[in-house]
C-alpha cells in the first residue's frame, strides 16, 4: 500500500488553542480515515510545519485523507502551505 504524507504549514492558533494540542489532533484526524504511520513538527526556516505519513490506497484517496487533516487543523489554526505528497522508493513526489 503506498504511503504518503501530508504537510502543513501552522500560523496563528485560533483563539482557546492550545498549541500541543495541534499536532495530535491532525494525526487523529487522518487516524479517524487510514493507518497513521507517523507524525512530527518541525521548525522550516522559521515556520512550523506538521506532517502525519499515513497509507492510502491510491491518490483519490490520500487527497481525501489530507482535505480531512486539513479541514481539522483548520479548526485550530491557520493553515499554511498544505502539501500532500506520495513516496516512490526513496523521494516524495507530489500529488496533484
Amino acid at each position: 500500500m503506498p504511503s504518503y504524507r501530508i504537510t502543513l504549514g501552522v500560523g496563528a492558533l485560533r483563539a482557546g488553542t492550545d498549541p500541543q494540542s495541534v499536532l495530535p489532533a491532525a494525526a487523529g484526524a487522518a487516524r479517524e480515515l487510514t493507518v497513521v504511520e507517523a507524525w512530527d513538527l518541525a521548525v522550516v526556516r522559521g515556520e512550523p510545519r506538521i506532517t502525519v505519513r499515513f497509507t492510502a490506497d491510491d491518490d483519490e484517496g490520500a487527497m481525501h485523507v489530507g482535505r480531512h487533516t486539513n479541514a481539522v487543523v483548520e479548526t485550530l489554526a491557520d493553515v499554511l502551505t498544505p502539501r500532500l505528497t506520495r513516496r516512490w522508493g526513496a523521494r516524495w513526489y507530489p500529488v496533484h
